[in-house]
């Protein structure tokens, strides 16, 4: 290890992230073959608990889903949440009454702001082969001035996010797709009115990097305070990250104020870069809530058990949510008053 590297962590989910992230998370799921209800075989639940199966040594987990996976209604404040979802589907609703599809590298950003239910569910489309998953999703803390402002939510749909494409010298393509930030001199698609990525001062990056065999992707140096991590979460070969080697699943903290060079070794690699300045204010966070105060989240909860931000304008509380089969992927907002879909 050298000057450049904090901390190498072998994850399995979960990523030990730091201000300005609250969480950082990796799902990859081989889920069956659906039961034509997009859901799993009753058959197939045998040893799995039911509202909170979260064993990382599984093929696949049902979550807090009882029929078709995933995660049912459930109250968010004080943050933001980008998930990518790069193969499989995922099902959103919201007490905002928007709805929608996405997947496929599709990434959806929500500011949770003063409060929101929403839920996610992963639909599995396929009666006849496995059904496939893998999602990320992070939560970047909105600061103190913001966590009260409305909640809103925001598609960016795989055929638009900005792609750069870097030519290394043994003529090799990286690919960046950019989500958040600015990399290879290619802007990511504007983020939300109040997210911290807002600021270019801030530094916020979130991108996809897709290395071939014998290329390689550099850093540039930024400021002492940024956080900056790279996880490499798909591929079978080595990448080295400032001459310290890396294979799948390995997760590595980096300084901010000095370039970094990575590169791939004989095979194909995919990394995730997150990058950001701190926010650098108090948190208090229990569960979905995220303060700066105790007495704030004291508030987050009682203003919930009250109002439930809003309710659930989507039916029974025992159904988990999920569009029906035929839709393909689309953002209906406001109770279909706007409608999105890819182009």
């Amino acid at each position: 290890m050298n000057n450049k590297i904090l901390n190498v962590t072998k994850v399995n989910g979960r990523m030990p992230v730091a201000d300005p992230f609250i969480i950082g998370v990796y799902h990859y799921e081989l889920y069956p073959k659906s039961n034509g209800k997009m859901g799993v075989d009753p058959s197939l639940l045998g040893g799995k608990t039911l509202g909170n199966d979260f064993d990382p040594n599984a093929k696949w987990r049902m979550y807090h889903g009882t029929s078709i996976p995933g995660f049912p209604h459930h109250p968010h404040r004080g943050f933001e949440i980008v998930t990518v979802v790069e193969n499989g589907y995922a099902d959103h609703f919201d007490s905002q009454g928007s709805k929608g599809r996405y997947g496929k590298g599709d990434v959806q950003l929500m500011s949770a702001g003063s409060g929101i239910l929403h839920g996610e569910m992963f639909p599995l489309l396929n009666d006849t082969e496995e059904n496939p998953f893998q999602l990320f999703q992070i939560w970047v803390n909105l600061p103190g001035k913001d966590k009260l402002t409305a909640p809103q939510y925001k598609m960016l749909w795989n055929e638009t996010i900005p792609v750069a494409k870097l030519t290394s010298e043994n003529g090799g393509t990286v690919s960046v797709k950019v989500i958040v930030g600015n990399y290879g001199g290619v802007q990511a698609i504007e983020p939300l009115p109040h997210s911290w990525a807002k600021d270019p001062n801030h530094h916020m990056g979130v991108a996809l990097v897709s290395m071939e065999p014998g290329t390689e992707f550099k850093l540039d140096a930024v400021n002492p305070e940024m956080k900056r991590y790279v996880l490499m979460y798909e591929g079978n070969g080595v990448a080295t990250v400032e001459n310290q080697d890396i294979t799948n699943s390995y997760f590595v903290e980096l300084v901010g104020d000095q370039s970094i060079t990575i590169k791939n070794g004989n095979e194909a690699t995919k990394l995730l870069v997150l990058e950001g300045m701190p926010i650098n204010e108090p948190v208090a966070a229990y569960g979905p809530f995220v303060m700066n105060t105790e007495e704030e989240l004291h508030e987050a909860f009682s203003e919930y058990r009250s109002t439930q931000f809003g309710g659930w304008p989507w039916g029974s509380e025992e159904t988990d949510a999920v569009n029906p089969k035929e839709m393909g992927r689309f953002a209906s907002y406001n109770f279909g008053k706007t409608i999105d879909k890819p182009q």
